[in-house]
Order: structure tokens, then sequence, then C-alpha cells
């Protein structure tokens, strides 16, 4: 492990509640390493780096970005598939059963660890905020795939860093396969595409724009890539909210609590993306990885968008939607069929109009950005070439276990989470995130199956939230939708598994959850990641 650090006075108090003490050594914290396992012998093992970078996103002078980079020591070569001409990490690709080791080099300046996002593994696996790793420092993981087929992501996962480190690019897709999806005819290789959303501001020099004193700009003391504090409009007409800051610091604060909105859409880190395919069905894996921005998802042309998959896999049978609502960290997967399109057709794909309480809050403000829930365009596909090859949707795509809800220990009184707001602080249940601190009613027992309630219903300042249980994937059982849910409610996707689920203003929504394999502290919080970064988030404990 490597000795050299460093963390700031600021940072080692933030992380102090995690046990971090030791960093004043220079040493990581005890539990930021956990000792290797000498009987684990993994069938993939990788080296992912979170370094800085640099990239030429728009002409003129290149962006600079933080990236992960991969390498594999061992196994398939495959198993890693970079994405050209971007800045986000490579597509890792594993299956159901493998045993896998991932050794996190942290080159960035200030601290950070990694969560693999809607993967069950153990506690010290999963890239809780005390395990963070220091500059210089490294982390190992070591775990067995246990999830279904499906399409998840990983992500840095530092509290109070969090927003800012995705923001300028850190992420990228974990794709698990098991023998259930192999036996599918789906779209294979150059069919089956991920396509990655997130929106971005850029300054005058191609900078991404986002909080005061935030990202590599401000680690070198350049401040040209910061959103200004002081008055004045974001250049572009991005920043807080789809428009302009207000005065002071208030601006800042009002960003890192409502959430951050860029103005320009990127695709797998790329601006004005388009994808040419062939007549002929593609498998689209879609992520929104933006920091606070919804999507309503449709194609222009009103063709239905045929849904295959959720964040936890396949779903057992296909559904249609006329368009689909997708909060940030959610998953979808598309089914999508060229093959009565001629060769030379154009087709978009849209995030349609909706009413969104941080798009009214923007226009009240003047802003004159991108708002939320404004339509725009996310990416065009051109229809290339011909393909002879016929691939019928199959009707039967899964079998999913799903949790009883006769088991459920609360099912006469499940637990409620009620999102809450206290003098611009969030909060759930009047809490907000204290490292290691777990209340009574956040401790469950291991092999227990219970049903959680989210309300989202904190008065005048409700806004949607995006809510992700770590460790775990969900049944959405009932939705009760509030005054907001009005142009959005047909959107939603709640069949199949989940881990992160859009609660709307006004929302009331039940979870059913099983808690199997590992006892430990795991978080649950807004995917929202300034609410997240700002204290909308706690720990559970999963008791023996």
């Amino acid at each position: 492990m490597t000795t050299t650090s460093s963390i700031t006075r600021h940072d080692f108090l933030r992380y102090l509640g995690g046990g971090a003490a030791a960093l004043l050594a220079g040493q990581p914290a005890a539990a930021a390493s956990p000792p290797a396992s000498s009987d684990f012998e993994p069938d993939l093992a990788l080296e992912l780096t979170a370094a800085r970078h640099s990239i030429a996103l728009r002409p003129g002078a290149e962006t600079r970005t933080w990236s992960y980079r991969a390498r594999v020591l061992k196994g398939d070569p495959t198993s890693m598939q970079e994405l050209p001409g971007s800045y986000l990490g490579p597509v890792l690709r594993v299956r159901r059963g493998q045993r896998v080791r991932i050794d996190l080099l942290n080159q960035l300046d200030q601290p950070s660890i990694v969560h693999w996002h809607g993967l069950h593994v153990p506690e010290t696996m999963d890239g809780h905020p005390r395990f963070v790793v220091p500059p210089s420092g490294r982390y190992r993981y070591e775990f067995e795939v246990r999830n279904r087929a499906g399409t998840y992501w990983y992500h840095p996962h530092p509290h109070g860093h969090t927003g800012e480190q995705v923001y300028f690019g850190l992420a990228g897709l974990l794709l698990v396969t098991d023998e259930e999806e192999q036996a599918l005819a789906l779209p294979r290789g150059e069919y089956d595409l991920p396509i990655v959303i997130q929106d971005r501001s850029f300054d005058g020099d191609n900078q991404f724009r986002y909080l005061p004193g935030t990202g590599p700009a401000a680690a070198r003391g350049d401040r040209s890539g910061e959103a200004p504090a002081m008055g004045g409009a974001m250049m572009s007409g991005g920043g807080m909210m789809g428009g302009r800051m207000m005065s002071g610091g208030m601006g800042s604060m009002m960003a890192r609590m409502a959430g951050f909105l860029g103005d320009t859409i990127l695709i797998n880190g790329q601006p004005n993306h388009t994808l040419d395919v062939a007549t002929r069905p593609y498998r689209l894996r879609i992520l929104n990885g933006s920091n606070t921005r919804i999507y309503k998802l449709a194609w222009q042309d009103g063709r239905p968008l045929t849904v295959i998959g959720t964040d936890g896999g396949l779903l057992e049978r296909p559904m249609r939607r006329d368009y689909v609502m997708l909060a940030p960290a959610e998953r979808i997967e598309l089914w999508a069929d060229f093959s009565r399109d001629a060769v030379g057709a154009r087709r978009v794909l849209m995030s349609l109009a909706f009413e969104d309480s941080m798009g009214t809050m923007g226009s009240m403000m003047g802003g004159t950005g991108l708002p939320a829930g404004a339509p725009f365009p996310l990416v065009e596909v051109r229809v290339a070439r011909k393909a002879s090859e016929v691939l019928e949707l199959p009707q039967r795509l899964s079998t999913i276990t799903w949790p009883r809800i006769g088991d459920a220990v609360n099912r006469a009184r499940p637990r409620t989470f009620r999102i809450t707001l206290s003098g611009m602080q969030w909060g759930i249940n009047g809490r907000s995130f204290e490292m290691t601190a777990v209340a009574p009613d956040e401790a469950v027992k291991l092999g227990t199956t219970e049903i959680w309630e989210f309300i989202n219903d904190s008065g005048m300042m409700t806004m949607a939230h995006s809510m992700h249980v770590h460790d775990r994937q969900f049944q959405v059982l009932e939705r009760h939708s509030g005054a907001d849910g009005e142009g959005v409610r047909d959107g939603y996707v709640d069949q199949g598994l989940k881990d992160t689920v859009l609660v709307m203003p006004g929302d009331r929504v039940k979870l059913l959850m099983h808690f199997d394999d590992y006892t430990g502290l795991f978080l649950y919080h807004c995917h929202m990641l300034e609410h997240e970064d700002g204290g909308l988030m706690r720990n559970y404990q999963v008791q023996a």
C-alpha cells in the first residue's frame, strides 16, 4: 500500500467518522484495504486507475477530465471494452458465478472509492465512503458475481465528492451475463449497444463547468472551469436548474441543494452523438448517468419503445411504452428493431417535455439554458446499411425469483422513509448522513424480507428524487402518484427487479426486498448526486 497522501485537513475531518484517523500517518484507514483472502483465486483480475485525463470533445482546447482506465491482469482480455473517444471508463463484462479481483489505484488529488452499482457484494466491497482511498492509495476488491445478467455500472462514492467526481468523468458500465441470457436469441456483439446519457456545461475554453472549487482545474489552482459563484449568467446558459445562478454564495448553495443541470447532452461521453445501424434489431442498454436530470425517453416518430430489461436484468416478458421515465442511475434495456426502415432513414431518440419542479424553479429565476423537463433530442440513429439477418423478439425473456410478500416481517406496518428538508439540509426522516450512524429503525435482520416505503411530500420545496438502495434488488409493490404524476406516470417501468426508483413530488412508493448473504453497513440514498452529497443519504445495517 502506498503511504503517500496529500489529503486536506477539510477532507480529513469529513472522513474522520469513517475511521480515517490513520491518514494522519500518511496511511489509509485500517479498513480501507481489506486483506486479500489467501484462498481467493480470481477468474478475472483487473487493475482500475482513477486519474487525470484530457480529451478533445469540441473544436479547440481539450477538455480536462478525471477518468477510469483499466487493464486485464488475468482472464479474458475482452472483459474490458474501451469506448472510443470517450472520457468514460471501459465497459467491464463479467459472468454470474465468476470470481473477480479489481485493484483500484487512486491517482486523483482527493480521496475516492468505487461503488459497483446494483451488485450484491459484501459490505467491504460495496464502496461505502468510510473506506475511501487517499491520493496515491490502493484498494483491493474481491467478490463473486451473484447478480442476474443485466446492465449495472460503477462510479465513485466518497461522501461530499460523489457529484463532483462523476460530473468530471468517473463512471463506467458493468455488464453481467449468465446462462439464461446466453440461451436467448438477443442481439450480440456490435448489435448490443451501450448508451450512457449525461448532461454537461462547457466554458469558453472547453472545460466542464460545475460548482465552485471543484474538478481537475480547481486542483491545479485554475478556476476557469468553475460555475461562477458571484452573479452573472453561466457561459452557454448552463448551470443550476438549467439557467442563471443566484448572486453570491446563495447560488452555489442552491445548486448544491437543488441539483446541477448542464446545457449540453453527451452520449457515451461525446456531444452530437450519432449511431449508424443496419436494418435489423439492436439491444440498447441505456443508463441515465446524469447527476440530476430526469429523461422522458421516446422515439420522435411516435413508434413505441419495446422494453426488455431494467436495473436488475431482463424482464420476464417484453413490454411496450409510448415513453419511459428514466431517473439518475436507472437503467433501461430496449429492443430497437430497424428492420422495416429504409437505408438512409434517420430516427431520433428524444427526451419529451414534462412538468418538473426544478424546471419551474429555473424559469422563476430567469433560466435560459436547458431546463428540467424541456424537450430535446438525445441521439440520432442513421440507418446506414442493409442486413439480411432476421431476429425475432423472444416473448419469454427470463424467470425472476421474486421475494414473497407473505414473508415480509413488517407486512402490516412497512418501514417508512420520508424525504425531509430543513434549513436547506436534506434528510430522511429528519436525519442527514453520518458516516457510521444507524438509527434503530434502520437495522434489519439477515434472512428476512421487508417492505419499505419512500414518501416524498416535504412541502413547498418538494422535488423529484431517485432513491437507490445498496446491495439490493427490490420489487416495486405499489406506487401512489401525487399531483406531478400527470404526464409521467405512464412512463414508469416498475416491473422487473430494481435498485433505483424515481419518486416524484407527492409520490409514495412501496418496495419489497429480501436481505440475504451479507451482514454489515450499507447505504440508501437519493441518486441525484448533489442531493446525496448534501446529506440525503443514510446507512442501514443488516444484523445476524
